[in-house]
């Protein structure tokens, strides 16, 4: 299966966006609407997929690190089970902005009008 660099990705999406550009100057009507509907669905996937994937990957990686750490030195487990609630806190926060700037613009679009 050949792998997608990102450089095509990002010139496809450019693609997508200066093909919608056109539709959005011209009068309104529903024709435009629909597009800008549909974008901001688009933008709302793009919004809570890498936040939903970055929030996961982080936890992980601090999950590991706090189980290594325990097992290194069980005495600290107290502390370091603390510690890792804490920021795991903190790392779902930023899937939580991902999932407000998505509902926002779903539901909430000061560009639909």
């Amino acid at each position: 299966m050949k792998k997608t660099s990102l450089k095509s990705v990002l010139f496809t999406l450019f693609l997508l966006i200066a093909g919608a550009l056109p539709a959005l100057a011209g009068e309104g009507g529903e024709s435009g609407k629909a597009l800008i509907l549909g974008l901001s669905a688009i933008g709302a996937g793009l919004a809570i997929g890498p936040a939903a994937g970055g929030a996961g990957a982080g936890q992980g990686q601090a999950v590991r690190g706090a189980c290594e750490g325990m097992a290194r030195n069980p005495q600290m487990a107290g502390k370091l089970t603390t510690t890792m609630f804490i920021g795991l806190a903190i790392i779902e926060a930023l899937a939580i902005y991902g999932l407000v700037i998505a509902l926002i613009l779903l539901y909430a679009n000061p560009l639909a009008g």
